[in-house]
């Protein structure tokens, strides 16, 4: 058997998904540290509580708490869940732990790097949505809350969505009572941001191009996604409903620098094609998605 396109692993996990896992746990922390921790941006998970829990414990730092939050959720995790519980959420919650922790050793922070709040919740915001959608993307993420629902998921009916919005909602009204009303609003206003945010990116990371093409010459555009492309099709006969005349229907999938590479390719084999191209952003099949 021909192994040479076997993706190298670690610990049954490809090194493509390591590198992943530990570029999207870095935005994360970067969002969290350098913005987050600042401006008391608590938004919900292990890293609002942590803000919340910080300002009511005297001499202890966020860092330190995530990392507690998070070892407590693991070790919880572990005995709930067993082998159902991921090596990847383990790996990227504790990843992110030690990082928030080291930066604060490392590069302390006395306050908000800006005196511009909206702007820096943007960031807040952004960084945590990029790398998170990274991680959900190859079923990772980075603990906290997640480990939570992992648990109600195994033991009620909830809806674990709407649970953890619910929770992240009680974290950031806290930050009312806990800090001021202008953070407790602008927490509020982050969770909302955070709500749409990850699906915005994610939707966008697995965009792809979906090509429904009539035409009367098959073979030539076949040949052209399977070849140059190196993508597959499906072809069937049809017949035109208004000229009754013989043609041939193409169903392919492919990514969107590709797409524009078949639209040049058909207008020149095919310039009377009929072409229909959506988008979407999840397709289960081999060369996409597995089941």
């Amino acid at each position: 058997m021909d192994t040479s396109k076997r993706p190298r692993t670690f610990l049954g996990i490809p090194l493509k998904e390591w590198a992943l896992m530990n570029f999207g746990t870095i935005l994360v922390g970067i969002g969290v540290y350098f913005f987050k921790f600042p401006n008391h941006f608590s938004t919900g998970g292990a890293d609002g509580l942590s803000i919340l829990l910080a300002s009511l414990i005297p001499g202890v730092t966020p860092g330190t708490l995530v990392l507690v939050i998070n070892l407590v959720l693991l070790a919880v995790g572990f005995l709930v869940l067993h082998r159902a519980f991921g090596l990847k959420t383990v790996y990227c919650a504790l990843l992110l732990s030690l990082m928030t922790r080291g930066l604060e050793i490392l590069v302390p922070m006395s306050g908000p790097m800006t005196d511009q709040r909206l702007l820096e919740l943007f960031f807040a915001m952004l960084f945590p949505a990029i790398g998170g959608a990274i991680l959900f993307n190859i079923g990772a993420s980075t603990g906290g809350t997640d480990i939570i629902a992992m648990i109600l998921k195994k033991f009620t009916s909830l809806d674990i969505g709407k649970a953890l919005l619910c929770s992240d909602a009680v974290i950031a009204s806290s930050a009312l009572v806990i800090f001021d009303v202008e953070t407790g609003l602008f927490c509020l206003l982050g969770l909302l941001i955070k709500s749409t945010l990850v699906d915005y990116v994610m939707e966008n990371i697995n965009l792809r191009k979906v090509f429904l093409i009539v035409t009367t010459k098959p073979e030539e555009i076949c040949e052209f996604i399977n070849e140059d492309l190196h993508r597959g099709a499906t072809i069937w006969e049809a017949t035109g409903a208004f000229t009754e005349e013989r043609r041939w229907v193409i169903l392919a999938a492919m990514r969107r620098m590709q797409a524009a590479q078949l639209r040049q390719q058909i207008k020149k084999v095919d310039p009377h094609a009929f072409i229909v191209l959506t988008n979407s952003s999840e397709i289960v099949g081999k060369g996409f998605h597995a089941f």
